[in-house]
């Protein structure tokens, strides 16, 4: 079963931050663990959310908002898909993603769509 781990509010050194090595370490040895248990679907780091773009259709008309959803209180930094043997591994490696210490990984299963559904 394939599961999103969707990061949230994780604080994510930039080159140049003294504290960027040991956090690229950390996040090299998830990123090592999760192919090493055949997991590793994909993972995808977000630019913060001064970068984001909301689109919403209301009455016909497209409204573009510069920034993420107003009404949102975390920000979403990123998400690796994993592939998983059951939620029980899935729980286990969000709570080896280090981003888990700074912020907070949502999991949650991918619905299976007819037609849509690429990976088997």
């Amino acid at each position: 079963m394939q599961y999103m781990l969707l990061i949230y509010d994780c604080d994510r050194p930039e080159p140049g931050d003294p504290r960027f090595p040991e956090a690229l370490a950390r996040v090299n040895a998830f990123a090592d663990e999760c192919p090493r248990r055949g997991a590793f679907v994909s993972g995808h780091p977000l630019l913060g959310e001064h970068t984001a773009t909301t689109v919403a259709v209301r009455e016909g008309k497209t409204l573009i908002t510069d920034g993420p959803y107003p009404e949102t209180h975390e920000h979403l930094g990123g998400a690796y898909v994993l592939d998983c043997r059951d939620l029980d591994e899935a729980l286990e490696l969000a709570a080896l993603c280090p981003m888990a210490a700074v912020g907070s990984i949502e999991v949650r299963p991918i619905a299976g769509v007819p037609g849509l559904d690429h990976h088997g």
